[in-house]
């Protein structure tokens, strides 16, 4: 059995104090703007120290990649004096500092966006209700997407942090390069998965050679996934499972799985034998570590989260408590909350836009 408290060495050498993570989590604290507020700093500064890992909310990489507002930005330059004292905040007690980047594509709206149409790889709306109709990306719009996520990269090692984490999950634009359905282009971008495919591929290499050139080899990048999607069409464990190969195969430094529960397992008869974590854990066979995420919430979950993965990721929890590695660490699992209290929201840092998301995503969780 893996221990909690065992050291995890990265494909590029840089070893984590632990198997614990902070996954991103959605807080919309930042300014209008993308720049970083104080009371950002103080959520961050007080979660922080007790994992290995620290992953930040998403920052987009340019202004039309908004998905809603309250979100990090990384698109320019002035940012950087705020994403820097981020970085060294959340760089206590040896927690490495991960800057999530990413674009999102037709997930976000026009009101967010300023009265712009959200663009995405085709014209075609996301499956949740009211969701808009994507203006189709030109090829230069895409290559310009590419140079943006690396100019984010630039960035992320100039303000200070440990690495950045490419988001490639939960529909967001890589998500929708794989996808064949926000995917239904005919050109290089598009039609076969190994088409769908190379829009990822191109953002991966451009990265991976932003942090070769700047010569910063403890710099970490890692790539998230989902292992499926819902909707008719779209890539199922099997295609996934292609994806994590080819990734795996790159110089990428972790790979972080998107899950509701560590051990869901998919209604696909084909892998219905184990959960999707452990297929995916499988297909990686020790070339790089995986995150394992998905209501995790005590010891016990953990150490099953760790059977298929290196390092497991904790959200809710830390919210809720923002001491729980350190409790969970010194052996004091009693001591741990697990309930938020409506009072105790301004005590914890919990902004309006977070706890409007626990409510809809973990309202078992509160107490009103």
């Amino acid at each position: 059995m893996k221990q909690l408290t065992e050291q995890v060495k990265l494909r590029n050498g840089v070893v984590l104090k632990n198997r614990l993570a902070i996954p991103l989590m959605t807080t919309r604290m930042s300014y209008y703007d993308g720049s970083v507020t104080g009371d950002e700093i103080a959520y961050y500064g007080m979660r922080t120290g007790g994992a290995g890992l620290f992953i930040t909310g998403v920052a987009n990489i340019q202004e039309n990649g908004l998905g809603w507002t309250g979100e990090l930005g990384v698109y320019d330059d002035k940012f950087l004096p705020g994403l820097s004292k981020l970085a060294a905040t959340m760089k206590e007690n040896g927690t490495k500092a991960i800057l999530q980047i990413f674009h999102a594509g037709r997930m976000s709206d026009r009101k967010t966006l300023g009265g712009e149409q959200p663009v995405a790889p085709s014209a075609y709306a996301a499956g949740r209700a009211g969701s808009e109709v994507p203006r189709e990306l030109t090829n230069d719009e895409i290559e310009e997407i590419i140079e943006n996520f690396k100019a984010a990269t630039v960035r992320a090692i100039k303000a200070g942090f440990d690495g950045v984490e490419l988001h490639g999950a939960n529909h967001y634009l890589l998500h929708q390069f794989f996808s064949p359905h926000s995917n239904r282009r005919t050109d290089k971008w598009g039609g076969s998965m190994e088409k769908r495919y190379t829009f990822i591929e191109r953002v991966v290499d451009g990265v991976l050679g932003v942090v070769k050139e700047s010569g910063h080899k403890d710099f970490i990048v890692g790539y998230r996934f989902s292992p499926r999607e819902e909707t008719d069409p779209g890539f199922n464990l099997e295609e996934t499972l292609w994806l994590v190969d080819k990734l795996a195969d790159k110089e990428l430094d972790y790979l972080h799985i998107s899950l509701t529960r560590y051990d869901r397992a998919t209604d696909i008869a084909k892998y219905a034998d184990k959960s999707m974590l452990q297929y995916v854990y499988e297909k990686i066979n020790g070339r790089l570590p995986l995150i394992s995420v998905g209501d995790i919430h005590t010891r016990e979950d953990v150490e099953a989260a760790l059977k298929y993965s290196d390092i497991a990721a904790i959200g809710t929890g830390v919210l809720i408590d923002p001491k729980w590695f350190h409790k969970i660490l010194a052996n004091r699992d009693s001591e741990i909350r697990t309930k938020l209290n409506q009072q105790d929201r301004d005590l914890l840092m919990i902004a309006p836009g977070t706890y409007a998301f626990m409510e809809m995503k973990t309202p078992h969780l509160l107490v009103k």
